[in-house]
């Protein structure tokens, strides 16, 4: 099972897709697969530091995102792409790009997403701050027929990640995990790994 793919992760800020994504890309990577994680400021200032937050300017971000996605993917890699994507027709168009694209829909209340908010995004964005700030003067636009949808606010962050992962194993994207085998010299690291730790 080479085949790459990328898994999306969509949801307003806040809402837990960095969290959860962190979770399932350590687990692929147990798994024995080759991974790359693609999440906000980083790229942002690798890709598109001329870009705004204007619909447009969004728009050209997010498409280079799908387009980087792709060329990993299509290269054996399984990528994790966490970004609010706000709008259901760029999202529709990365699907229409990228061959194994799978949509997680991270939903969470708006509430319970303020709630969460460390660096005080929100709270700039309802004192009129922050300009078109998805949730609450832009809208987010919910995904119509995601392949997996997590809810952040009910459940934690291990159950919202082994729902991804299962759905993963019934694509057929990743292994089940009691099919994962190691070589004799993988076997022979990870027991010298437990001695390390003084676990054998």
């Amino acid at each position: 099972m080479n085949n790459g793919f990328t898994l999306w992760f969509t949801g307003l800020p806040c809402s837990g897709k960095t969290t959860v994504s962190e979770v399932v890309a350590q687990e692929l990577l147990d798994r024995g697969l080759k991974v790359e994680i693609l999440d906000g400021d980083v790229v942002r200032q690798g890709l598109s530091k001329e870009l705004g937050f204007s619909k447009e300017d969004r728009d050209i971000h997010i498409r280079r995102i799908g387009f980087v996605s792709k060329l990993l993917s299509r290269n054996g890699v399984a990528v994790l792409a966490a970004f609010v994507s706000p709008y259901r027709v760029i999202r529709d168009e990365l699907r229409q790009e990228i061959e194994n694209f799978v949509e997680v829909y991270v939903k969470c209340p708006v509430e319970v997403c303020i709630e969460r908010d460390v660096k005080g995004m929100y709270k700039k964005a309802l004192a009129g701050e922050i300009k078109n700030f998805t949730g609450i003067s832009d809208p987010y636009e919910e995904p119509e027929n995601p392949e997996v949808v997590i809810e952040t606010d009910k459940e934690t962050t291990e159950e919202s990640a082994q729902k991804v992962l299962e759905t993963l194993e019934t694509l057929g994207y990743i292994p089940k995990a009691a099919d994962v085998t190691y070589s004799e010299e993988e076997e022979e690291k990870i027991k010298q790994r437990l001695k390390a730790l003084g676990y054998l």
